[in-house]
């Protein structure tokens, strides 16, 4: 319980490092949660939201590889060719090795370190796993989309602690929150943690126990009992791992989605337009929260933040120094989060490729100010669209007419933005190869040489 107490508690212990939770759950839409009257209860979300500064613009890309690449690295994932599209499970690469992430960081200021959950930042190589990129303890899969209570992908088991398979029963969801509470139980406590939660769910193939989704029986649909009953289990186990930090005060907790929700599931994104994979407010703006007994519970930031912020704001309130070499394009944006207060920002550049063909979908975020462009494979280049964001939330209508000026220079910034792609293939294909052949096992079939 948070008190009077606990908060004077965690000013007097300033000089130690704040543990860090951060839980990254998958295709939850901005009108998935209860603080954003979802459909589906989620008291837990919503308890933590109650003590927590809600971060109303936060934007993440259409995707989630590059997502979680943008977070680990605190760098736009376009400079190291991996903003297009996802990892595949027939896809050879990964964050690269000259790239330094977050967990690094934290690893070498004392930091114990675990990932528990989907890792989908490549899988080939054994030096591109959890474990040799800043993590002590890795528990969960490497591939999207594994099958909840099997934990296998296309035929092969994806389910491994520490670079061994694990082949055992149970909900993935649950399974995760287990890992996680154990390993918080069985940790130093004389050191800090970082402990990153980022679920498989709610992404396809959605399931869930039985139990749960009884509760949802009179939905109409079925799709939408097992996403009610998906999102149940998720706030679950948000709520058990709250549990077991809930005496440590000197936490930062975050929750966040890693893209805008999928209409396709009966994912919501209430009053936003378009859905995952498009570039559009419902596929970029997702619901985020952060904690701390710093900071004001119960109430709003307008700053405009993106995944890549995390990293230099995190270190920011850690009192620590990235290092990489590489410069981070994210901001500290910890002051600005304690004092409530919002300062201007460059241009965010947001991309997909939305299918086999080379049909892409671009956005520029500037303040209020909105660009979309649609490039579609074969069809003449139609006209970049402008939406003003202060007065049209839901990108309804078309300004570009009436502000040539912004819309040019919007423009001009996102082809200036394209050329920062490293050369080689842009994306991976949705489909694989016809000669190619999953493994049976994913964790053994990474490579070691």
């Amino acid at each position: 319980m948070w008190t009077r107490r606990t908060f004077l508690t965690a000013l007097a212990s300033q000089a130690a490092k704040p543990n860090i939770v951060l839980f990254l759950a998958d295709d939850l839409g901005w009108g998935d949660v209860g603080f954003h009257g979802g459909a589906t209860p989620t008291p837990n979300i919503d308890k933590l939201a109650a003590q927590s500064l809600e971060l109303t613009r936060f934007y993440t890309y259409p995707f989630c590889t590059p997502t979680r690449a943008a977070l680990l690295t605190g760098r736009m994932p376009i400079r190291f060719g991996m903003v297009y599209n996802v990892i595949r499970p027939w896809s050879p690469n990964g964050i690269p090795l000259d790239e330094h992430l977050l967990p690094e960081t934290l690893q070498a200021a004392g930091y114990q370190t675990a990932c528990i959950g989907k890792w989908h930042l490549g899988h080939a190589h054994r030096k591109l796993l959890p474990n040799a990129r800043g993590f002590d303890h890795f528990y969960g899969h490497v591939n999207a989309e594994i099958h909840y209570f099997t934990h296998k992908f296309m035929g092969g088991l994806d389910w491994q602690r520490n670079g061994k398979s694990v082949d055992e029963d149970g909900y993935a969801t649950t399974l995760l929150a287990g890992e996680a509470v154990r390993w918080l139980a069985q940790r130093d406590r004389t050191r800090p943690f970082f402990l990153y939660m980022p679920f498989n769910a709610v992404h396809t193939p959605l399931s869930a126990p039985d139990e749960v989704l009884v509760k949802y029986k009179d939905r109409k649909h079925e799709r939408l009992r097992i996403l009610a009953a998906a999102i149940d289990v998720m706030d679950s186990a948000i709520g058990q791992v709250l549990a077991a930090v809930e005496n440590e005060p000197n936490t930062i907790v975050l929750f966040l989605s890693d893209n805008g929700g999928a209409l396709v599931t009966g994912a919501s994104n209430g009053a936003l337009r378009g859905s995952k994979g498009t570039t559009y407010e419902g596929g970029i703006r997702v619901p985020a929260l952060i904690r701390h007994p710093s900071l004001a519970a119960g109430t709003k930031s307008s700053q405009v933040t993106t995944a890549y912020d995390l990293f230099p704001t995190l270190l920011g309130a850690a009192g620590l120094e990235p290092r990489g070499r590489k410069p981070l394009d994210g901001l500290n944006l910890w002051r600005q989060f304690r004092t409530r207060t919002a300062i201007g920002r460059e241009p965010l550049f947001f991309a997909v490729k939305s299918n086999e063909k080379a049909d892409y979908r671009f956005a520029v975020l500037h303040g209020d100010w909105k660009l979309v462009r649609v490039v579609e494979e074969g069809a003449p280049r139609a006209p970049d669209y402008l939406f003003d964001l202060a007065s049209d939330p839901g990108e309804k209508n078309d300004v570009a007419a009436r502000n040539p000026r912004i819309a040019a220079e919007l423009g001009s910034r996102l082809d200036q933005w394209r050329q920062l792609h490293p050369d080689g293939d842009i994306v991976s294909s949705t489909r694989p190869h016809p000669g190619w052949i999953a493994p049976t096992d994913y964790a053994a079939a990474a490579r070691q040489d």
